[in-house]
């Protein structure tokens, strides 16, 4: 029992490294902002439109999400948004939880200090664009 106690208690950092693509940190960063409330989009329309027209195509898929941009090193890491806002929410509100999100799940999933999250509205959904889109729908 003491064996174990002693192996467990063993300092496993410096027995090797891990690394983090900066496609996952993208990644999560895409899906943290995507879940504040007020954020319609990330991307502007013609990268969210090329990244649905990469779906289609067989083979086209793209694994860095629109609308995010990442500089990932050792121990820090930089994320760069571009998002479309709900008409009516406060924007600077919404980059502020975006912010306090994104940060709050890239430190805590990865690991790393993010030293700055930029943000930058292309848009604002009106209320009559989503009626239009579900009527092209049906």
């Amino acid at each position: 029992m003491t064996e174990f106690a002693e192996r467990g208690s063993r300092n496993t950092g410096s027995l090797g490294r891990t690394t983090i693509a900066d496609g996952v940190v993208a990644k999560i960063a895409f899906l943290a902002a995507g879940d504040v409330a007020g954020v319609h989009a990330l991307g502007s329309g013609l990268s969210r439109s090329v990244g649905a027209l990469r779906k289609r195509v067989p083979g086209g898929g793209t694994t860095t999400p629109h609308g995010v941009k990442v500089e990932v090193g050792e121990k820090q890491a930089a994320v760069d948004l571009d998002i479309v806002v709900e008409y009516g929410e406060v924007i600077p509100d919404v980059g502020q939880a975006v912010r306090e999100n994104v940060i709050s799940a890239v430190e805590r999933m990865a690991g790393l200090e993010v030293v700055e999250v930029n943000i930058a509205v292309s848009d604002v959904r009106l209320p009559e664009e989503e009626e239009a889109e579900t009527e092209r729908v049906v």
